[in-house]
């Protein structure tokens, strides 16, 4: 079986659980060597078992000087990559009237400055061709109570990618957006608490909203995500990839 990715070097940021974890997999069964990040020493080291062909590197994105520490330890070990999967982020739900400093700084620290810096400061090490990935949301593109401010800062990747492949067009590198819809992870069921009933509550009523009548799969987004990162997507730039069942799109 021909691998899409063989020989490339990847590196994708949140990569020990959910969408960033099923990517790393799938990035490294098509033949990359995949640098994952994450801010958790053991969460990290488990990815990298489950990966195989990894390198595991602890990094808060937020944080100028890990992403800094990342870059340079990439090129000492490899000297250029392929393949950004800017994935790293998250959020948590306050309706307008509660919401916080905090909550803002802390998801638009994740989302918006730490996958700009990402890829700002990956850009010296990123081959001709190279396929940088932003993790995008159908959440940009509809309305959900208490989530505005996780929305706006999705909002605000999807404009990234529009304007940074005018910023690098003499490179020929491709910025794309993918954006999922409800997908089965840590990061969605936790939002509804630690019970478990109350999680699976919240994933059925995702489910009643999407077209298709389920949350998808990690691995259904990881799948989207190796086609954009290969050469299959050569003329593929600047798009928003919509994973999501058909959520956001009705």
């Amino acid at each position: 079986m021909s691998q899409k990715l063989n020989g490339k070097i990847a590196l994708v940021t949140g990569g020990t659980s959910g969408i960033g974890l099923a990517t790393a997999k799938r990035f490294a069964s098509e033949g990359a060597h995949v640098f994952i990040t994450g801010r958790r020493e053991k969460e990290l080291a488990a990815a990298v078992a489950l990966v195989g062909n990894a390198t595991g590197i602890q990094v808060d994105s937020s944080r100028l000087a890990d992403l800094d520490d990342l870059f340079a330890t990439i090129k000492r070990s490899k000297g250029r990559l392929d393949i950004v999967f800017a994935n790293a982020g998250g959020g948590s739900m306050l309706p307008l009237g509660q919401i916080t400093e905090e909550q803002f700084d802390d998801t638009f620290g994740r989302n918006v400055k730490g996958v700009l810096f990402t890829v700002q400061k990956a850009l010296p090490l990123l081959s001709d061709g190279a396929s940088v990935i932003l993790t995008g949301s159908s959440a940009a593109h509809t309305g959900t109570a208490a989530f505005s401010v996780y929305a706006a800062s999705k909002a605000a990747v999807r404009a990234f990618t529009r304007n940074w492949i005018l910023d690098v067009k003499d490179r020929n590198i491709r910025f794309n957006t993918i954006s999922p819809g409800p997908v089965k992870t840590p990061g969605l069921v936790e939002l509804a608490g630690p019970d478990a009933a109350q999680q699976q509550g919240l994933l059925d009523a995702l489910a009643a909203q999407v077209p298709m009548g389920r949350v998808a799969d990690a691995d259904e987004i990881a799948k989207a995500a190796v086609f954009l990162a290969s050469d299959d997507a050569s003329y593929v730039n600047g798009i928003d990839f919509a994973v999501d069942g058909g959520i956001a799109q009705v």
